[in-house]
């Protein structure tokens, strides 16, 4: 028999098309963000993980200034153009999820815990993906659309600044969401049988 959750984790796709007519309000989108805070795992409940939910104006500012930051890296106009169509593209939609890892979290364990001192940062972005799948996941499920962006460092500062969070808080992920307004394309899958192995 499959299982539900893979039903459920199966709705999760990249959905670049985005509309701000979210199947979900501000307050439901926040809601669940706070559930999937309060599940998510993470080394010795470290819980290290933080995130910002922007929606209205804060959401469309967030976009208009990565298009700031990164146009001024394009080689060209052709490049540029194909740039700003895609940040455009996150900017149409309802909000955007960011999420972070609170350093001085990290610090402390690695202060407490010694033994394992340098890999509590890798521990830290694995909780961190599971926080974004989970956060995915559940959107889906709902039918909001969504993917996951890497504009960080390149926003950092300014972000921090804007929003008024600490300094210790480092972004590692943006996810716009919103409306489905067309469906993702379909991908090529390697078997799962070529990327698993069992002994034993």
């Amino acid at each position: 028999m499959k299982s539900a959750l893979f039903e459920i984790a199966a709705k999760r796709r990249s959905v670049y098309a985005l509309g701000k007519d979210s199947p979900l309000d501000q307050g439901a989108i926040r809601s669940l963000v706070e559930e999937a805070v309060a599940l998510s795992p993470s080394a010795f409940n470290s819980q290290s993980s933080r995130v910002l939910v922007m929606h209205g104006a804060p959401h469309v500012k967030l976009w208009e200034k990565i298009l700031e930051l990164i146009g001024a890296f394009a080689p060209d106009a052709e490049a540029l153009a194909k740039t700003k169509a895609k940040i455009d593209g996150f900017k149409a939609a309802a909000g955007t999820i960011c999420f972070f890892e609170d350093q001085a979290t990290i610090r402390d364990m690695q202060a407490r815990f010694a033994l394992y001192k340098d890999v509590f940062p890798i521990w830290s972005l694995e909780s961190a993906g599971m926080l974004q799948f989970l956060v995915w996941t559940a959107l889906a499920d709902k039918g909001v659309g969504a993917s996951l962006q890497h504009y960080n460092p390149l926003i950092d500062e300014w972000l921090a600044a804007h929003a008024g969070l600490s300094p210790d808080w480092k972004l590692v992920a943006q996810m716009p969401y919103g409306s489905i307004k067309a469906p993702p394309d379909e991908k090529e899958k390697i078997p799962a049988s070529e990327r698993v192995r069992s002994i034993g």
